[in-house]
């Protein structure tokens, strides 16, 4: 494959998995936590990048793409691993975020805090057993390597 339609394809695997994202969102109903949100941002600045490389940008770019990809990658690892419950996630989006033995009746009544917040240790879809934030980080290695690729190829 030549470096251009490396670059095409990992610019349009990326495009792909932002808009799955969206549909999700905006036609499925599921909406996003803050570790989802994050992993969304590296696959823009990927996109971003890929047009600028095919729009005849500098090759070193697509390095940058790579380490789009692979940030994105582990934003998805570590997300994953959130929810399986190997490692606690930020205290803003998981059940361990509050300490029950420390409130008191009036706080768990109370409406002074967030509404609706979307909790990040919770799986709210799975295929073959992999949420969306573990497919993320498999198909964004995939892309990882098809920037590697396209950035040591020489034409």
């Amino acid at each position: 494959m030549t470096r251009k339609t490396l670059i095409l394809l990992a610019t349009l695997g990326s495009a792909a998995l932002l808009l799955g994202a969206f549909g999700f969102q905006h036609l499925g109903g599921l909406a996003p936590c803050k570790l989802c949100l994050w992993q969304r941002w590296p696959h823009a600045a990927a996109i971003l990048i890929g047009v600028a490389l095919l729009a005849g940008g500098h090759r070193l770019l697509a390095w940058l793409g790579a380490l789009a990809a692979a940030t994105t990658a582990g934003i998805g690892a570590y997300h994953a691993g959130v929810e399986w419950g190997w490692w606690p996630g930020p205290s803003s989006c998981t059940g361990g975020g509050m300490d029950l033995g420390t409130m008191t009746g009036g706080d768990l009544l109370s409406m002074d805090g967030p509404m609706g917040v979307v909790m990040c240790d919770e799986v709210v879809w799975q295929l073959a057993g992999l949420s969306m934030a573990g497919w993320n980080a498999v198909i964004s290695l995939g892309l990882t390597a098809i920037w590697i690729a396209a950035a040591r190829r020489s034409a």
